[in-house]
């Protein structure tokens, strides 16, 4: 049996493996680290990836947490000079409600009193007051949030959305990025500071004085200390060594397609729809629908927070749309079944924001991509980052559909962890010990979980 010998074994090679990797060596280059990946790296999970990012979170720890991980993206954007294609129009969150007051709590709490004035309403025609998202580069957008409650604003600065809408809350801190150029740009600088690489699959892991980890062809690491970054599969992996998350995996879809009826503007930032709503049918679909018992949901009122934007920058043509309505728990399989009907629906969906996209009902051009991804997720949609019950056994995972925009944070976190540094305030609440805490855990129950 062929034998490797590390202090560190990073278990999985998608954004959040390699992210840790990356920031482990970064921060201390003698630190022997190998991080295995059972097939190409950012191959599973992290390929299907939104690429979105946002400081926008119902809770302070998850605002802390993310808008730190933006810091460090954006050290990158500089450090590799501008690779990974960051970008910030920000996020559009969109209404046809008048009253927003518990959005505008959740934000008020998430800012804390001392940064209120980061929130700006504009109530009227207050154009001069409000920095529309011209510009898609990181360096120029604002802080904070602007709150639009004019029609005539809104209708002005986005004119293709439909006039119902009549709240607009623009998170500023937030945009769009390559994560496969961010997770190359991160794998490059481990492998010069000397980390090591290994393609296989993890069958068994034993604890004694070290951890020993099996892999596929008759290898196995010899290890100090290893963390799970197994994404879907973290429950998994932890399960070897008797340990039990609190994790579920739920399947989420995406499609993409290019636009090539120009019905959503280049400039438009990541959208989202936060009503609930019926789907687009006319009468005779909603009929037929209605009388079949597997598709008579599609009649019914579904969730809101459907998004949609531009992919490809200001030059590109193509559409992402995406819809996380799934709340079937899934045993992730490394080539999930897509639902062949969901391109219909979420195209749907959408277009009741963007009225636009009803062009392409019944004829999405042929190249478009249908492609899904597991969101693994805790109930109260918050990482677990850090030790666990088994000494030298450290978990990063539970990223669900959040991954790339906490990947920077995430591994730095960890490293923190396992380097025995001195940690940020947030580190309990975002590991395992919280659950030490039911009143904590009791009161995380009353926020929204931010899934999109």
């Amino acid at each position: 049996m062929k034998s490797f010998n590390t202090e560190v074994a990073i278990l999985g090679g998608g954004i959040i493996g390699i992210a840790t990797a990356y920031y482990l060596k970064k921060r201390s280059p003698s630190c022997k680290v190998t991080l295995v990946e059972q097939n190409q790296f950012m191959a599973f999970t992290s390929a299907q990836s939104g690429e979105n990012y946002r400081n926008w979170w119902p809770h302070q720890t998850m605002k802390a947490f993310t808008e730190h991980s933006i810091k460090l993206m954006e050290d990158i954007a500089i450090e590799s000079n501008e690779r990974i294609n960051m970008t910030r129009r920000g996020y559009v969150l969109t209404t046809r409600n008048d009253d927003i007051n518990g959005i505008i709590k959740e934000l008020e709490y998430s800012y804390g009193p001392d940064n209120n004035h980061l929130i700006r309403h504009h109530g009227h025609t207050h154009i001069n007051t409000y920095q529309p998202p011209h510009s898609e580069r990181w360096q120029d957008a604002p802080k904070g949030v602007d709150v639009l409650q004019d029609k005539q604003l809104i209708q002005e600065v986005f004119p293709n959305f439909s006039p119902e809408i009549r709240s607009i809350i623009h998170i500023r801190q937030a945009g769009m990025l390559d994560s496969l150029q961010m997770a190359t740009f991160m794998l490059d600088k481990f492998r010069a500071l000397g980390g090591e690489r290994i393609l296989a699959k993890v069958t068994s892991i034993e604890k004694q004085q070290k951890f020993t980890v099996y892999l596929t062809d008759k290898q196995q690491v010899i290890a100090d200390k290893v963390v799970n970054a197994c994404g879907p599969f973290v429950a998994e992996i932890a399960q070897m060594l008797d340990i039990k998350l609190p994790v579920k995996n739920i399947l989420q879809q995406k499609i993409a397609f290019p636009d090539v009826k120009k019905a959503i503007p280049r400039v438009q930032p990541f959208s989202i729809d936060l009503d609930e709503q019926y789907l687009d049918w006319d009468k005779d679909e909603r009929q037929l629908l209605a009388a079949d018992d597997e598709f008579k949901w599609l009649t019914d009122k579904l969730p809101g927070s459907i998004h949609c934007r531009p992919e490809g920058g200001d030059k590109g043509n193509w559409i992402k749309l995406g819809w996380a309505f799934n709340e079937q728990e899934a045993k992730a399989i490394m080539q999930p079944q897509l639902d062949e009907h969901y391109p219909d629906i979420v195209l749907r969906g959408a277009a009741k924001l963007n009225p636009a996209l009803k062009s392409y009902y019944g004829q999405l051009p042929r190249n478009t991509v249908h492609y899904g991804g597991y969101y693994t997720t805790t109930e109260e949609n918050w990482p677990l980052i850090g030790e666990t019950e088994v000494e030298g056994f450290y978990i990063n995972g539970a990223m669900s559909g959040f991954g790339t925009m906490a990947a920077c944070a995430a591994g730095e976190l960890c490293t923190q962890w396992l380097l025995q540094e001195e940690l940020p305030e947030y580190a309990d609440e975002l590991s395992l010990k919280r659950y030490n805490n039911p009143d904590f855990i009791k009161q995380l129950k009353k926020y929204d979980k931010g899934i999109l």
